[in-house]
């Protein structure tokens, strides 16, 4: 089967636009990260630096920004 480089080119095309079909832009959805892997989830939380400093695991240190305290600890 011969195809023309004209027609292979159109091929591609309408592959490509197959799969690059992208949602559209909108709010963020604050529980996109819960649905790819709740592990990986960072719970809407402040961290122990934006207060008084302090780390809310353990206050006797500073805060590091690990993220730790807004995690399921994983």
């Amino acid at each position: 089967m011969d195809l023309s480089e004209d027609t292979l080119r159109a091929l591609v095309r309408d592959a490509i636009a197959r799969h690059a079909v992208q949602a559209p832009a909108s709010e963020p959805d604050p529980l996109a990260s819960f649905r790819l892997h709740v592990s990986h989830a960072r719970l809407p939380l402040t961290q122990g630096g934006d207060g008084d400093g302090a780390c809310l695991i353990e206050p006797s240190v500073r805060c590091t920004h690990c993220g730790f305290c807004q995690s399921f600890g994983h």
